[in-house]
């Protein structure tokens, strides 16, 4: 038997008694993942990246273990309401506009002392001011760097358009601004290389372009961290007392550990590792979070159909951004078809030994979005379901 077909044998007993679909999570893979991403900090913390998990339990399990340490979350809303939770280090690394979260945030003291919001323009500090209604709390700030290679004199751009803020002058005039104006306190800075930590650089029977991808990506960290340090020392200049510099990502998590400048390291998806995560050379996760869709049709030889399924990711249309049929191995689906909102044909010699109500198992391009599907995530240590856990969505938040 296969290391795969062992691990379907497994999931189908833990999950014999459970109907389809649903959604499980295996500790044992969530936790080699979680020592990976460890070692491969180099004893710099990881700041867990909650939208890459979007369930409680799990973040508490892993922030439980060593070399762990606070959330980057993904909108006010999520931050406040984890903070109520009791996790009193949450980094929301996007700016918001929720006026609402705002004056909640300004009028409590434990919320304005366990959150810290994202700001990479004056305005975003105005809009705060305005909403405030009444609240005195001084508000910890972050700025975001811009990590975007550029080539060309700029007319190339490699990288997520994100932060306005480049250059190390304009951060410290930021930084000058937020000293100036009362109610606020600058605690931290973040970059985010999403074009290294987010982009596979060993993409299968497609040599040139992973050759390509690795050159870009070598030339994009030597330019960061000399860019990155130099910002550094920019906003230190301004603010000594800064507690955090914040980079990275699960991709690039032992490239960013190695710059002085960088204090912590943000990553989500490697404990999960979704299919996007299976192509680089610097990491090997293992597959940690899986859904199961039913046999409902066999529509003929070498066809099966399941309920379900269409679960496209975020980010630019295109095959990448679909989930994938792993288990069994060797299904694929029907190219006139693809993944369905409510039945997905598939092809391949092992559907003729499925089963009406057998399941399929399938992995999500992207880690915690599979969670807006599910309410539930099942916990699977070794061929058992040792407990369940909330999802967002089964606790009724969906932020997003």
């Amino acid at each position: 038997m296969t290391p795969l077909a062992a691990d379907r044998a497994r999931y189908d007993r833990a999950t014999a008694h459970l109907d389809a679909p649903l959604a499980v999570v295996d500790l044992d893979a969530f936790d080699a993942n979680a020592d990976d991403l460890v070692r491969r900090a180099g004893g710099k913390p990881i700041r867990v990246a909650s939208k890459s998990v979007r369930c409680r339990a799990l973040l508490e399990r892993v922030l439980a273990r060593d070399g762990f340490a606070g959330i980057m979350s993904f909108t006010l809303d999520e931050s406040l309401w984890l903070a109520r939770a009791g996790f009193d280090d949450v980094l929301l690394a996007y700016p918001s506009a929720d006026r609402s979260g705002f004056a909640e945030l300004a009028a409590d003291p434990k919320l304005a002392a366990a959150v810290t919001v994202m700001v990479d323009d004056a305005a975003q500090l105005e809009l705060i001011d305005r909403s405030r209604a009444g609240g005195k709390e001084e508000i910890r700030v972050c700025l975001e760097l811009d990590t975007a290679l550029r080539l060309l004199g700029g007319r190339v751009r490699i990288g997520a358009r994100r932060s306005p803020l480049r250059e190390p002058a304009q951060l410290a005039e930021l930084a000058r601004s937020i000293a100036r104006r009362p109610g606020f306190r600058l605690v931290g800075l973040m970059a985010y290389e999403g074009h290294v930590a987010g982009v596979g650089d060993s993409l299968a029977g497609r040599p040139l372009r992973s050759r390509a991808i690795r050159l870009m990506q070598a030339a994009a960290r030597r330019e960061l961290a000399e860019r990155r340090a130099a910002v550094v020392r920019a906003v230190r200049a301004v603010t000594p007392d800064l507690e955090f510099v914040n980079g990275g990502g699960t991709g690039s998590v032992q490239h960013t550990a190695a710059e002085d400048a960088v204090t912590e390291i943000a990553a989500g998806s490697g404990l999960y590792v979704p299919r996007l995560f299976d192509n680089y050379t610097s990491f090997t996760g293992r597959p940690a979070a899986l859904f199961a869709q039913p046999v409902v049709r066999r529509p003929g030889v070498g066809v099966v159909t399941v309920l379900g399924g269409g679960y496209p990711a975020s980010g630019a249309a295109g095959a990448d951004r679909l989930p994938v049929p792993y288990l069994p191995e060797g299904l694929r689906y029907d190219p006139q078809e693809g993944p369905g909102e409510v039945q997905t044909p598939l092809l391949g010699s092992p559907a003729d030994d499925l089963l009406i109500g057998d399941k399929v198992w399938f992995r999500h391009a992207k880690a915690g979005e599979l969670c807006e599907r599910f309410d539930t995530l099942h916990l699977i240590e070794g061929d058992r379901v040792t407990g369940t856990a909330p999802t967002y969505r089964g606790e009724g938040r969906t932020f997003l």
